[in-house]
């Protein structure tokens, strides 16, 4: 395993003011509540990543995507490190779905200021930056 950090993409998915998580199963985090992203692929955009990864994850279309912060994630347990880019998106089309049950055990709708517990560390060190989506 390669001890180089990771670059992962988080969206954002806004729909009706309130933001999409996903509880994680398995790998580093499981348990914690994430955005749908994933890693970024070589010549890949951070926006094209972000609209496969909801699309594989959730079966949901991503409009109006803008670039966002980023973390600093390290994972001490797991020896992994990640440098986490968000993007802030609107929901465009599609049914949620759990489109990856071996790594999501569910995906839903939460206000930003009554999000689920516990928390995948990548959003726990959003949190801590004070950021919102909706500012």
């Amino acid at each position: 395993m390669s001890k180089n950090p990771q670059i992962g993409v988080g969206a954002i998915v806004i729909k009706n003011n309130k933001i999409l998580l996903g509880k994680r199963k398995k790998s580093h985090g499981a348990g914690g509540w994430q955005f749908p992203g994933g890693h970024l692929e070589f010549g890949e955009t951070i926006e094209d990543c972000a609209k496969r990864e909801v699309l594989e994850e959730t079966g949901l279309s991503i409009t109006n995507i803008r670039l966002g912060p980023y973390t600093n994630d390290i994972f001490s347990l797991e020896e992994k490190h990640y440098v986490t880019l968000y993007v802030i998106a609107n929901y465009q089309s599609g049914e949620l779905t759990i489109c990856e049950p071996e790594k999501c055990e569910q995906w839903d709708w939460f206000e930003w200021n009554n999000l689920p517990q516990p928390l995948f560390l990548p959003i726990e060190n959003l949190l801590k930056q004070k950021f919102s989506p909706f500012d």
